[in-house]
C-alpha cells in the first residue's frame, strides 16, 4: 500500500511540476540576426544619449514646433522598451525604463516630448505613446516573469484611464496644467493589444474604440482608414491619408485578428512593387513618391501579426534597401541619409521592432 501511495505522488509530482516551473519563466528568444544586432550598436553608439534616443542625429535649436534634432520622445522610449521586451534584455529594459520615467513622467501621464537643451518636458501626452510604454511594461512582465512590471503596467494603465478618457470616449492628449483633453481621436493612436490587457475598464473602451475605428473604413478600392474622428461633430476628418497613420491602424487591428483583407492585399501588393508611398488622397491616389523605412518596417509588421509570412519577407527586402552598408560611415549598420548624416528614431526603431518580430 505504501508503496502504490509513493508511486502515486511521484506521478503526480512528475505532472505537475513542469507545469509549475512554466509560471513566470522567462521567455528566452532566438538569437538576434547580424542586421539587428548592427542595427542595435548604430543607435546606441550614434543616437542615444542622456535622456533617450535623440529624434535626429544631427542636432537643431529644438525650438521648432515639432520634434527636432536631439529633443527625445517617449515614442521612442516605448519603441526601445518594447525591443529589449522581446529580445529578452532585462538589463537594458530596466534601464530604458529609468530613463524614460526621468525624462518623461508626470503626476498624469508621460509627457510626449522633452528638449535636453531648454530642459523642457512638454506638458501633454500623446495617447498612443502612453500605450505603447504601458504595452512594453505588460510585455516585460511576460518576457521576464516579474509580477513588478506587471503591477507598473496596471498602475499606469489605471492612471491612463483616469486622464486620457472621458465618458467612455479616447482622447489624443492630456494637458497636465489644465487638466483637459482635446476633441477628437487619431484612429492610429488606438492601441486595440494594450486596451485587451487592461481591466474590465480598459476592455470595454476598446470595444466601444474598436467600432470608431471600422466605421472608418474608406472603401475597398483604397482600403485604409479615415485620419481621426471628432466627437462633437460626430464626423470623421481626412487631409488625405498619411500612410504611417494607416499602417499603424491596420496593425494595431492585425494585433486582434480584425484586419481586413482587402487592406493586407493592398500592402503586399504594393510592397512586391516597391511602391508604398507616404502620402495618398483618400480615393487612393499617390500624392508623393516618398517612401521610407517606417513603412516598410510596418508593412513586415503587418506581415506578422496577420501569420503573412511573404508580406513580412518581401517588405524586409524592401526595408533593408534603406540600409547603411558602408562599414566606413557613421550611419553603417543604421537607416539614414549618409548625403547629410540625418537618421531618425522613428525609421530607426521601426526597422528594429520588425527584425525582433519573429524572436
Amino acid at each position: 500500500m505504501a508503496r502504490k501511495c509513493a508511486i502515486a505522488v511521484l506521478v503526480f509530482l512528475l505532472n505537475v511540476l513542469p507545469a509549475c516551473a512554466g509560471q513566470g519563466r522567462p521567455h528566452v528568444p532566438a538569437p538576434p540576426t547580424e542586421a539587428e544586432s548592427r542595427l542595435l550598436d548604430y543607435l546606441l553608439t550614434e543616437q542615444l544619449g542622456e535622456h533617450g534616443v535623440y529624434t535626429n542625429r544631427l542636432d537643431t535649436d529644438q525650438s521648432d514646433l515639432l520634434a527636432s534634432g536631439q529633443e527625445v520622445l517617449s515614442e521612442s522610449a516605448g519603441l526601445l522598451m518594447r525591443y529589449y521586451a522581446r529580445s529578452g534584455d532585462r538589463e537594458a529594459f530596466e534601464k530604458a525604463w529609468n530613463q524614460a520615467r526621468q525624462t518623461f513622467d508626470q503626476p498624469g501621464s508621460f509627457s510626449y516630448r522633452y528638449s535636453p537643451k531648454h530642459n523642457k518636458r512638454y506638458g501633454v501626452n500623446a495617447a498612443v505613446d502612453d500605450l505603447r510604454i504601458i504595452r512594453a511594461l505588460f510585455e516585460a512582465a511576460d518576457s521576464f516573469g516579474e509580477k513588478a512590471y506587471l503591477a507598473e503596467a496596471e498602475q499606469n494603465a489605471g492612471r491612463f484611464l483616469m486622464h486620457n478618457v472621458k465618458d467612455g470616449k479616447l482622447f489624443d492628449m492630456y494637458d497636465e496644467h489644465n487638466h483637459t483633453t482635446n476633441a477628437f481621436i487619431t484612429l492610429c493612436y488606438v492601441d486595440h493589444y494594450t486596451l485587451s490587457l487592461m481591466n474590465e475598464a480598459g476592455k470595454k473602451l476598446r470595444a466601444d474604440m474598436l467600432g470608431i475605428v471600422q466605421e472608418g473604413y474608406l472603401s475597398d478600392a483604397f482600403p485604409f482608414y479615415e485620419t481621426r474622428y471628432d466627437y462633437e461633430s460626430k464626423q470623421y476628418v481626412s487631409d488625405g491619408i498619411n500612410m504611417v497613420e494607416s499602417l499603424l491602424t491596420v496593425l494595431s487591428l492585425a494585433e486582434v485578428g480584425k484586419q481586413k483583407e482587402t487592406s493586407i492585399r493592398f500592402i503586399k501588393e504594393k510592397v512586391a512593387e516597391g511602391q508604398l508611398y507616404g502620402r495618398y488622397s483618400r480615393e487612393g491616389e499617390a500624392l508623393t513618391d516618398v517612401r521610407s523605412t517606417a513603412l516598410y518596417a510596418l508593412a513586415a509588421m503587418i506581415g506578422h501579426a496577420s501569420q503573412d509570412n511573404e508580406l513580412y519577407e518581401s517588405a524586409i527586402r524592401q526595408m533593408e534597401q534603406f540600409r547603411i552598408q558602408d562599414p566606413a560611415s557613421e550611419l553603417y549598420g543604421g537607416f539614414g541619409d549618409p548625403a547629410t548624416g540625418q537618421a531618425y528614431s522613428f525609421d530607426n526603431l521601426t526597422a528594429l521592432l520588425a527584425y525582433a518580430a519573429k524572436r
